[in-house]
């Protein structure tokens, strides 16, 4: 998917890039796990197979940003 960030540490920083209004309701439950709430929000979360299938499943409305 992605390199851990420059934060280091095995880090990963993820973006909400799309709104989440019209999406299933159980990818809206996976943006919130990712601790992410309104459109342009950034959140840091650590490096893991868990977090990677999160961002997997809403691939199109996130983005890692470095």
């Amino acid at each position: 998917m992605s390199k851990p960030t420059e934060a280091g540490n095995g880090t990963i920083r993820v973006k909400l890039v799309r709104s989440v209004n019209g999406t299933q309701s159980k990818h809206r439950l996976c943006v919130r796990a990712l601790g992410l709430g309104k459109l342009n929000s950034v959140s840091e979360l650590k490096d893991s197979p868990s977090v990677r299938g999160l961002i997997n499943k809403v691939r199109y409305m996130v983005a890692v940003v470095d």
